[in-house]
């Protein structure tokens, strides 16, 4: 009896020690996407999230890192899941977003926009559960037809003042046999700051298994008119896909010595 009650007060101790490293890992990790989760989307937005893995599983997950091949070299892309800090690491240049600010490295050689493409390959990437953030807003919309075939869809649009372009729209389709992403229609709004009607398209049409998430190999851009979706025009790759739940250190994205803020861009 004597060694129970002893054992007792040593486990009381134990605990009492560890409660505030425990406390304190908390306050340092931001909390899970529980509320994401949680949300009541649309019966065939959850069937598309399942048909992927299921935005549960998503949400486990911390960091993203892909490959992409480029002419001049490949880029590497990672992604903070949750913070939305990230990275792009190229031959001729390095960028980044480290939660505040759009940066590019010492001398780097890149003459795009920064602050538009820095999570712009990342963001298609992620679908489709990048379209289950929060300020989001769903609804029906026709089916996209094509080579014969009808794919239902659903129009996704944006709260004021979420993200850097909130006029933007996107149209999800998605296969009505397997549930699984085919196209993503989306606006530019960027620039202008307008409503655009100009849908863009791109055909999801090569997918693998990341960690028991199903993620694309490879999208590609189609030519259009209005809704009639013609010839391929342009594949991008994704390369050495990684997911972990581990979260990279906040110097990782921050602005690199010499490094400076990326200004947008009008043209």
């Amino acid at each position: 009896m004597k060694n129970i009650y002893f054992l007792a007060i040593v486990l009381w101790a134990v605990s009492c020690k560890e409660a505030p490293k425990e406390a304190q890992k908390k306050m340092e990790e931001p909390m899970p996407m529980a509320k994401a989760v949680s949300r009541n989307y649309p019966e065939a937005l959850q069937k598309v999230f399942e048909a992927h893995g299921g935005i549960e599983a998503w949400a486990t997950q911390r960091t993203l890192s892909y490959e992409m091949p480029k002419n001049k070299g490949k880029e590497i892309h990672t992604l903070d899941l949750k913070s939305r800090k990230d990275r792009i690491d190229a031959p001729n240049f390095s960028m980044g977003f480290d939660g505040r600010e759009v940066w590019l490295s010492k001398d780097a050689a890149y003459e795009g926009d920064a602050v538009f493409y820095h999570n712009l390959m990342s963001y298609f990437y992620a679908m489709p559960f990048i379209l289950g953030d929060k300020g989001i807003n769903y609804e029906g919309t026709e089916d996209l037809v094509f080579e014969g075939k009808s794919y239902p869809g659903i129009r996704i649009s944006y709260d004021s003042g979420v993200g850097t372009s909130p006029k933007d729209e996107y149209y999800l389709h998605f296969d009505k046999d397997s549930n699984q992403m085919s196209w993503l229609g989306y606006t530019v709004t960027y620039r202008s700051g307008e409503k655009s009607d100009n849908v863009k398209w791109i055909r999801y049409h090569d997918w693998e298994d990341v960690a028991g998430l199903i993620l694309p190999k490879a999208v590609t851009w189609h030519a259009y008119e209005g809704r009639d979706i013609k010839e391929a025009k342009s594949t991008v790759t994704f390369e050495n896909v990684s997911l972990s739940v581990s979260a990279k250190s906040d110097d990782f994205y921050a602005i690199p010595e010499g490094g400076s803020v990326a200004e947008r861009k009008n043209k």
